[in-house]
């Protein structure tokens, strides 16, 4: 198995965000040196932000700074000073529905942020460059399971766009300038501090306050939900594992990582009433902009490469999140 290496320094920007959090806590359980880089929008509560960010900031080789990706010399500046090793560009405006409304805040976060990771990477280069992509570059690929061979060109949401965007900019400066790149796509992470405007969480608090739950497509939709600890997992094995060269000359890979079991969106919210012990009062919708009908992880690669295979089932996974909800919310 691949794991972390010790005495590196591991940047990891989006810190005080879901996966960002998790991965910063599972490094430094590891006794590993961990620089987080956040700017702890209101996108959703900073509170939740801020609960993540007490927990890492108890650890001694953690340390925090609170900068906008879209400041390249206050970037550039961290590069300059911390010399990271490794860095996990986990800091993105997330949200389909979100990009619908608010194009701006995307463009700032995922394409000018983004472009400002891979110039200090360039000017103060890393042995390793992993950044989040996400299954929502698919669209509305009909081929399943989602391949990282696929065509995907027809993005259905403008948070899509910039993902693929990203992907497209990292492998020019893989090739360009030799840095070695994983772009990730994630497929539907779920669990204990997780994003509130995911299904999970947001289902969750509506439930507890006796109010109806939103099912699009009528509940005909399929998510292959993959448990936070498989993702960190996944992350951690392939962290100083970079690329080698490509017959192009560039140091470059995509890997899916996810549950590779789509599950039926109505079976997930069946498990998640179970566990709260509550019946959700549940309205019918018609498919919403942007959304996609399937999603459904092609993972050959990412077990070929890695000898791994994200392994929680939805009983479990679920069942861990209700755990931490309850508490959380002193339930």
């Amino acid at each position: 198995m691949n794991s972390p290496e010790k005495n590196k320094v591991y940047l990891i920007t989006g810190a005080a965000g879901f996966i960002g959090f998790h991965l910063s806590k599972s490094l430094l359980e590891k006794g590993e040196r961990v620089i987080g880089i956040d700017n702890m929008n209101d996108y959703y509560e900073v509170s939740l932000k801020e609960a993540r960010l007490s927990i890492l900031e108890k650890y001694e080789r953690y340390s925090f700074e609170r900068c906008d990706l879209a400041d390249k010399e206050k970037v550039f500046s961290i590069f300059e000073e911390e010399r990271p090793d490794v860095v996990v560009n986990l800091a993105a405006q997330a949200g389909v529905r979100y990009s619908i409304d608010n194009p701006d805040a995307y463009i700032q976060s995922n394409i000018v942020g983004f472009f400002h990771i891979l110039e200090a990477c360039r000017n103060y280069p890393v042995e390793h460059l992993v950044f989040a992509s996400s299954s929502s570059v698919y669209g509305s690929n009909k081929k399943i399971p989602f391949s990282t061979e696929d065509k995907v060109d027809h993005p259905v949401s403008l948070y899509a766009a910039t993902k693929k965007s990203n992907e497209l900019m990292a492998y020019s400066y893989s090739k360009l300038y030799g840095i070695p790149v994983t772009g990730l796509r994630f497929f539907t992470v779920y669990g204990p501090y997780g994003r509130p405007d995911m299904a999970c969480y947001k289902f969750a608090k509506k439930m507890v306050k006796g109010e109806t739950i939103q099912i699009y497509n009528n509940g005909d939709m399929y998510r292959d939900f993959t448990y936070i600890d498989d993702i960190v997992e996944g992350i951690e094995r392939l962290l100083c594992s970079p690329q080698v060269e490509d017959e192009q000359g560039a140091r470059y890979k995509v890997y899916n990582i996810g549950n590779n079991n789509p599950e039926k969106l109505m079976d997930f919210i069946a498990v998640l009433e179970k566990k709260l012990g509550i019946e959700a009062k549940k309205e019918y919708l018609p498919m919403q902009p942007g959304d996609v009908y399937r999603t459904y992880a092609d993972i050959t690669d990412l077990e070929r490469d890695f000898d791994f295979k994200p392994g929680t089932s939805m009983e479990e996974g679920i069942g861990r999140f209700a755990e931490w909800f309850k508490e959380y919310y002193n339930l």
